[in-house]
Order: C-alpha cells, then structure tokens, then sequence
C-alpha cells in the first residue's frame, strides 16, 4: 500500500498493488526463461536523429500496468494475498493466468503479449533490433520502440499528406 500525496502534502489516495514474491521463485523449478529483448540504446538515438533530421513526428508513452497484461504458460501458483486468506481453506492457492508485479517471467510475459499484438497488426521486427517493429505502407512508415515499460510511436508523416502544424488523425491500427 501506498500513498498518493497532494502538492499541499494531504494524502489524495491510496494505491494497492498486488505484488508476486519473485524473489523466492527458483530456476528451473518456478521459472525458465526471464529475458525480454530492451531496444538498444543506439537503436533509439538513431530514430530520434532521424525524427529530428526528417520532421517526423514522435511520441513516447508509458504503458500503465504493463506487466499485468503477459499470459503465463504452464503453471504458476501463489499463496492466497494477506488480509485476504480463507479461513475456511487456509491452504488453498491462487493460480495465475496473467502475470503480476514481482514474478521473474513478468518482462517476457508481457513482451510476448504485445509482439504478437504487433505482428498481428501488421508490423515487422526489425532484424537488427528485436525491440523496434516497422509497419510499411503506400502512405509511409510507422515505428514502435519497445524499452521495458515505454514505447516511442513515430511515423513519417510528410508521406501521410499532413501538414507540420495540423494533427494527426489517423490511427495507427
């Protein structure tokens, strides 16, 4: 639990979160494989050099409860959360279909989920960089750069018929 302040210090409020025991997880018996590909850091300095070489348009944006979104595959089970155990069923546990904050394989969870999001719409994995993802069409390009929990968006937008000054009302998918 957690408190959420004011700017005059009052408390506004409280945030829970459910949050896994990773730290007692052990290889090979809770958990395989934990690696998530993480753009490089010269992959995101090279499209940010060309953004601002060709006047493309780019965003960045933080993904809220990311890691909750990745399936689990197999088994993963957790004792029932305090201040919530049965009393009845002392001994009972929760099985996990998504992942949760703390687990080990939460990172790759959650990367497997939206590249398959990705490739599903039309986007290709770059081959130098398994972070960044490319969507060509007649119209231009757009570009997803993965970095744990953000994704920078951009696009070539001169080729979308826009205007430096107009927005951009197109959507992506």
């Amino acid at each position: 639990f957690k408190a959420k302040h004011n700017a005059n210090n009052t408390v506004n409020w409280y945030k829970a979160r459910l949050v896994a025991k990773g730290y007692a997880q052990t290889h090979g018996v809770d958990y395989e494989e934990t690696f998530a590909p993480v753009a490089k850091m010269c992959t995101i300095k090279t499209v940010i050099e060309l953004a601002a070489a060709k006047g493309w348009h780019l965003h960045q944006m933080d993904v809220k409860n990311a890691f909750l979104q990745g399936e689990l595959y197999g088994e993963v089970n957790m004792v029932q959360p305090p201040g919530s155990n049965s009393s009845t069923h002392p001994q009972v546990v929760c099985r996990l279909k998504k992942s949760l904050y703390g687990l080990k394989e939460a990172p790759r969870a959650r990367y497997s989920k939206i590249t398959q999001y990705l490739h599903q719409i039309g986007f290709n994995m770059s081959k130098s960089n398994n972070s960044l993802f490319i969507r060509s069409e007649s119209r231009g390009q757009v570009f997803i750069i993965i970095y744990v929990d953000d994704l920078v968006i951009g696009n070539n937008r001169q080729r979308f018929g826009l205007n430096r000054t107009e927005p951009n009302r197109e959507t992506v998918a």
